[in-house]
């Protein structure tokens, strides 16, 4: 079962995804994380990878792909399905996250929308800042990273509702009614019950 976590920051995504790996058995793929690893260990595209983002550019989607595939390799083969965390972001990169499952015969089988009011994620992640001291989580920033959430994923979205992909799911709540919530929905899609209840 191949799954992409989908939300605004602060929308739950770290925490469900926990859950789904724990209650599923899948690996976790977050790009971020494989970003900073490749960059540490000073891969071929850990260089070039850290060239551009020093500059605060965005990776082109070639070269994303091109980590992705190679995370695949290496550390995704027997396993029962991948959570794909910060990816894709835009719709070529989701057009090629289709061709890189093809190429293995896998395919995507629910992207996981986390549907939480600005608001709502305004106020986590305010709370969060005063909790963790996260100098990213004060109002301005928040402003400037949903916006960017808004314009990048909306279209992201909306390609997803048009090929039936995208499983919308309140993720207003207790976060094991969340959790509910994306068993179920996946439970109706797939037929994959989770191991535990």
């Amino acid at each position: 079962m191949n799954l992409v976590l989908f939300g605004g920051p602060g929308s739950g995504k770290g925490t469900q995804s926990a859950k789904l790996i724990d209650n599923y058995g899948l690996y976790h793929i977050s790009t971020g994380e494989v970003l900073r690893d490749h960059i540490r260990r000073g891969t071929e595209l850990g260089k070039v990878a850290d060239e551009i983002i020093s500059k605060g550019q965005l990776l082109p989607d070639d070269l994303m792909i091109q980590i992705l595939d190679d995370e695949l390799e290496r550390n995704a083969k027997g396993v029962n399905g991948v959570i794909f965390d910060g990816f894709p972001r835009t719709i070529p990169q989701a057009m090629a996250l289709e061709e890189l499952l093809a190429k293995r015969g896998e395919k995507l089988d629910a992207v996981i929308g986390l549907e939480v009011p600005e608001e709502e994620l305004t106020q986590r992640l305010l709370n969060r800042g005063k909790e963790t001291g996260r100098a990213d989580d004060n109002t301005d920033t928040i402003k400037r990273r949903l916006e960017v959430y808004h314009n990048q994923t909306e279209p992201l979205r909306k390609h997803y509702e048009t090929t039936g992909m995208y499983m919308p799911v309140e993720g207003v709540g207790v976060v094991d009614e969340i959790f509910d919530r994306i068993a179920d929905g996946l439970h109706a899609r797939t037929g994959v019950h989770r191991r535990k209840h």
